[in-house]
């Protein structure tokens, strides 16, 4: 889908130009472009029809999370058809771990997540991972801070599509590797649960949950259902389900360190002998 500008207004004095010319700027390869206007003169708007103009995909990064959130609402207003994602620091509170020399004082590591700021995140890497070119991303300048590997993200995607032949015990090996838990009682996001043939899984970046119907070891069909009301909302030919968590590691990374773990246990160990004697 194509980036596509949804508003009631159309550029007036400046903007034609100014859009015009960062658009050409962009496709010329231009490393720093500088667009001036005072505060209410239009910037996002124009910034919007130069995105609509490049047609590529966008990061937009703020200074602060309060910026960005304007930015985002903005932006999700101008692009309702395409994928315009928030992702800034997770951390409502953070307090790192300190010493004071002068009274002896050790302050512990304290710290507060946002579950929605959490699930957003989580969007984010998803729908960038989805090969969809019409994403904008809003961000912090301390977005960054505690990301996990995407790399390892990446390979923990789960792809399911109707009438594949798949065990139910595979699909649940899977879903436990990509950080999702098994769950009787509320069903939360990050969490799956199994009624009879079938397998819900509620992930945490969405809104609806999907459930899969299986047929001994056949999925037979896919759809999405709202969680309060449990009808469905949406069938599906395919699925893609991604990590519950940005901190997913796959098997062979995870063996591989604790393996290096071991064999520093080994050596500190060895050369702890050689002290002693």
């Amino acid at each position: 889908m194509k980036f596509q500008v949804v508003s009631d207004y159309q550029p007036k004095g400046d903007q034609p130009q100014a859009i015009e010319k960062l658009a050409q700027g962009i496709v010329d390869g231009e490393q720093f472009q500088t667009l001036l206007g005072v505060t209410g003169s239009g910037k996002t708007f124009t910034v919007a029809n130069v995105i609509q103009e490049v047609q590529r995909p966008t990061l937009v990064l703020a200074h602060n999370k309060t910026l960005a959130a304007q930015l985002y609402s903005e932006f999700k207003q101008f692009f309702p058809n395409n994928a315009v994602e928030y992702f800034v620091s997770y951390y409502d509170y953070y307090q790192p771990e300190a010493f004071i020399p002068v009274t002896g004082v050790y302050i512990e590591k304290d710290l507060s997540i946002n579950e929605e700021l959490e699930k957003m995140r989580l969007s984010t890497t998803s729908s960038l991972l989805s090969g969809r070119r019409d994403i904008i991303v809003v961000a912090s300048v301390s977005c960054l801070y505690g990301i996990g590997n995407p790399v390892e993200f990446q390979k923990n995607v789960i792809a399911i599509e109707r009438d594949q032949e798949i065990s139910r015990t595979k699909l649940l090996h899977s879903l436990v590797q990509s950080l999702y838990s098994r769950t009787e009682a509320d069903f939360n996001p990050g969490n799956f649960r199994i009624k009879g043939d079938t397998v819900e899984v509620f992930p945490s970046y969405a809104d609806d949950a999907y459930r899969i119907h299986f047929f001994g070891d056949e999925i037979e069909e896919i759809e999405s259902f709202d969680i309060k009301t449990s009808k469905v909302i949406e069938r599906f030919d395919k699925l893609t389900i991604y990590p519950a968590n940005m901190f997913v590691t796959s098997p062979d990374v995870l063996q591989n360190a604790i393996w290096q773990i071991q064999q520093d246990l080994v050596s500190q160990a060895f050369r702890g002998l050689l002290f002693l004697t």
